[in-house]
C-alpha cells in the first residue's frame, strides 16, 4: 500500500537560525511522503530568504502581516487541506526531530481511524535523554496542561503507546478526517493553550489523541518564545481562562479559582529575588482579561462556510 502523505508544517516568526536548523533535520527523516512545509509569519529578520537559499525546494507560505501563531498555523493547515494531504504535521520551529519519528507517528495513526491526534515522546535538547513530554494531561489547577514525564531520565517508565489528554503544539500529526470535522485552531487564543483547545474540541468530535513513544524529537524549550517572562505569561494566564470558561464545570472552576489564588502569590515571592515578580503580576492580569474577552469562533475550512 501506498503510505499516507503528510505536510510538516514548521510556523517561523524572526527565528532564522532556529528553522534552518529544524528544517534540515526534517530532511533527514526517512518517511517516503513528507512535505516540509515553512509558514513564514511575517518575519523581518531574513528569514523567508534563509529558507530559499538554503533549501530551494522546500515549500514556504508567506504570510503577509503576523496576527499571531494561531493565524500563522491556520494558513499552514489551509495549504494541507487544500493540497489533499492526508495528515499534517504541526511543528515549532525549535526541535530536531529523529530520522524515524513520522514513521512512527503514522504508524500509530493508521491503526485506528478514531486516532485523531498524535504525539511524540519529547526530550529536553540540552540534556538529550531527559523527558520533556510524554503526551500530555488537561486540568484546572495553576495551569491547564501539564506534560507527562516532565523533567524525568527516560529509564523506558513511558514506553508505551497510549491514549492521553492531549497532544503538545510542539509536534502534533493529525489526521485530515479530524481536521475537517474540528476545524482550524481557534484565534481567541494567543500564545498558548491552542494545542489543548484543538485536541479538546476534536474529542467532542470522537476523535483520541495518542502518544507514539517510538516517535522522538528533542525541544529546544523556551528558545522560540521565552517561557516565565511578563509578556509570556500574561497570554499563559489569559488563554488559560479563555479554556476554562469553555469547558470547565462548576467542580472545575472552583478548583481553578482556589489554585489560582494561592499560586500568584507565591509565584510573585519566588521570582522577587530575581526583580522578575512583574511576570506574576501580569499572569494574574491575563487571567483577568481572559475571563472578560469575547469568546469567538474558528475561522471556515476551505470550501466550508463560516
Amino acid at each position: 500500500m501506498t503510505e499516507p502523505s503528510v505536510a510538516a508544517l514548521v510556523l517561523n516568526y524572526n527565528g532564522k537560525e532556529l528553522t534552518l536548523q529544524t528544517v534540515e533535520s526534517l530532511l533527514a527523516m526517512t518517511y517516503p511522503r513528507c512535505e516540509v512545509v515553512v509558514i513564514d509569519n511575517a518575519s523581518t529578520d531574513g528569514s523567508h530568504e534563509a529558507v530559499q537559499e538554503a533549501f530551494p525546494d522546500v515549500t514556504q507560505v508567506r504570510v503577509e502581516v503576523n496576527q499571531g501563531p494561531v493565524s500563522g498555523m491556520n494558513a499552514g493547515l489551509r495549504y494541507a487541506i487544500e493540497h489533499d494531504f492526508d495528515y499534517a504535521l504541526l511543528l515549532n520551529n525549535d526541535i530536531e526531530v529523529d530520522a524515524e519519528m513520522v514513521t512512527e507517528m503514522v504508524a500509530v495513526a493508521e491503526r485506528d481511524e478514531t486516532i485523531g491526534v498524535v504525539g511524540p515522546k519529547a526530550y529536553y535538547f540540552w540534556d538529550r535523554e531527559r523527558i520533556w513530554s510524554a503526551g500530555g494531561i488537561l486540568r484546572f489547577k495553576e495551569s491547564v496542561t501539564r506534560e507527562r514525564g516532565d523533567g524525568e531520565l527516560d529509564r523506558g517508565q513511558w514506553d508505551r503507546d497510549e491514549e492521553v489528554d492531549y497532544i503538545c503544539g510542539c509536534a502534533m500529526l493529525v489526521r485530515r478526517s479530524a481536521i475537517l470535522a474540528t476545524g482550524l485552531w481557534d484565534p481567541t487564543y494567543t500564545l498558548g493553550v491552542e494545542d489543548a483547545d484543538w485536541c479538546a474540541r476534536m474529542k467532542r468530535q470522537g476523535f483520541r489523541c495518542y502518544y507514539a513513544h517510538k516517535a522522538r524529537l528533542w525541544h529546544k524549550v523556551g528558545q522560540s518564545i521565552g517561557v516565565y517572562k511578563p509578556g509570556r505569561t500574561f497570554h499563559t494566564g489569559r488563554n488559560m481562562a479563555i479554556f476554562v470558561r469553555k469547558y470547565a464545570g462548576p467542580w472545575q472552576w472552583l478548583t481553578f479559582a482556589l489554585f489560582y489564588a494561592a499560586s500568584i502569590p507565591v509565584a510573585f515571592l519566588r521570582e522577587l529575588p530575581k526583580g522578575n515578580q512583574m511576570a506574576a503580576v501580569m499572569k494574574l492580569k491575563g487571567v483577568l482579561a481572559g475571563l472578560r474577552v469575547p469568546l469567538g469562533s474558528p475561522p471556515p475550512l476551505p470550501g466550508k462556510p463560516g
